[in-house]
């Protein structure tokens, strides 16, 4: 800390987890095997849709960008969290933190993006497949994804920007494991409600959109699924969907937890947890849900085994 008319941060500390620093070794090792399976995963699926020109469809090309924003918000956080557990002293620079929330912010709300857009893509696919090829061209996709990280780079660096010309003078000692807007609030000696409205407005504005989409697209998707006459039809359709259906509850699920049940201090522990599950454990399960459950994905994954055997 330095003093220039008040208190300048130049560094935070990050408390991390309560236990911390007496399973520090445990913890370590286990945020060492979740992050190797998120690098070995999502690349993995990355590389399989890249290679296999059966997957170069408007779905994969969609679960590919997923893998990629996956990959890139878990790297923001758990390389740091991973050498906090080893050092003597779990620090972050004041440029370090706002970097790291920008980083973040910007892909875990592409992510929910990207969810939306493989909604639509789901309900054109089995609503309208006679116009599947023409709606879901190449352009279109691209337009998508575009307006997906233009979103994120919005909501990131609009809350990244006034969460940092705070003045912070109470501690500099974050209580979480990485740099999130709700904990570092707290420490700062300026007004924050217009940081809070923004933050809620944000958030509310980006979970609402993506899950609204997500509702009505999977609302019409059932009720053409209902009108198929076949049951092997029906289970196929409900196949498709199975895996995007799980990602999206799991990833919008904690994420709205999380915001829904900030405040206390009880809580604040809870939020820790719900924070590991969406930034770190939903990367690392995104790829296995994807995989284990797509047909084309072991069918792929069968043909590159058979050519490297």
């Amino acid at each position: 800390m330095e003093q220039n008319n008040g208190t300048e941060v130049i560094e935070f500390i990050l408390l991390g987890f309560a236990a911390q620093h007496k399973f520090w070794h445990i913890f370590f090792v286990v945020f060492l095997l979740i992050y190797i399976i998120i690098l070995v995963g999502n690349i993995g699926v990355i590389l399989l849709i890249k290679i296999n020109s059966s997957l170069h469809t408007p779905m994969y090309f969609f679960l590919q960008q997923l893998a990629f924003v996956d990959l890139c918000y878990a790297s923001a956080i758990t390389p740091k969290m991973l050498g906090n557990f080893i050092g003597t002293k779990p620090s972050i620079s004041f440029t370090g933190c706002a970097v790291q929330l920008l980083v973040y912010g910007t892909f875990v709300t592409s992510d929910s993006y990207i969810l939306a857009s493989m909604a639509v893509d789901r309900y054109v696919a089995i609503c309208h497949p006679l116009h599947y090829p023409v709606v879901m061209s190449r352009r279109f996709c691209v337009q998508l994804l575009v307006g997906s990280y233009i979103m994120g780079l919005l909501n990131a660096f609009v809350n990244t920007g006034f969460t940092f010309s705070l003045k912070f003078c109470k501690s500099n000692a974050i209580n979480h494991f990485f740099c999130d807007v709700p904990p570092i609030l707290a420490l700062s000696c300026s007004r924050i409600d217009f940081n809070v409205m923004l933050l809620a407005g944000f958030v509310g504005f980006n979970l609402s959109l993506t899950v609204l989409v997500v509702i009505f697209s999977y609302a019409y998707i059932l009720a053409a699924i209902l009108r198929i006459s076949s049951a092997s039809g029906r289970k196929k359709a409900f196949s498709t969907c199975a895996s995007h259906l799980t990602a999206v509850t799991i990833f919008c699920g904690t994420l709205s937890y999380m915001y829904v049940r900030h405040g206390t201090d009880k809580s604040q522990e809870q939020e820790k947890v719900a924070s590991v599950f969406y930034s770190i454990m939903i990367p690392m399960l995104n790829p296995l849900i994807y995989s284990l459950r797509n047909q084309d994905m072991l069918e792929a994954l069968k043909h590159l085994g058979n050519k490297c055997s």
